[in-house]
């Protein structure tokens, strides 16, 4: 599995999408829900990708060492380093 790099300006949430978050008829807690819902869809498809798999066909244990392998290039090399910035 191959990191590939994530470009400088790449969000889970664009402004647009945020803005048409802001303007739904939901509560805070709502909005945040729907705001995570919409990143880890992203997130989703990016490890998908990583793994030339389709979404739906990713395993609980990929994305358990998806996450293992991005927080182990976080501790070794640096939060830029990894996907997450976070």
């Amino acid at each position: 599995m191959d990191i590939l790099p994530q470009q400088p300006s790449a969000q889970f949430l664009t402004l647009e999408e945020s803005a048409q978050v802001d303007a739904a008829l939901l509560s805070s807690a709502e909005k945040f829900l729907t705001r995570l819902t919409i990143s880890s869809l992203k997130l989703l498809q990016h490890i998908a990708q990583e793994y030339g798999v389709a979404m739906e066909d990713l395993t609980t244990q990929q994305l358990i060492t998806w996450f293992e392998k991005d927080a182990k290039i976080k501790r070794e090399q640096g939060i830029e380093a990894s996907y997450l910035k976070w």
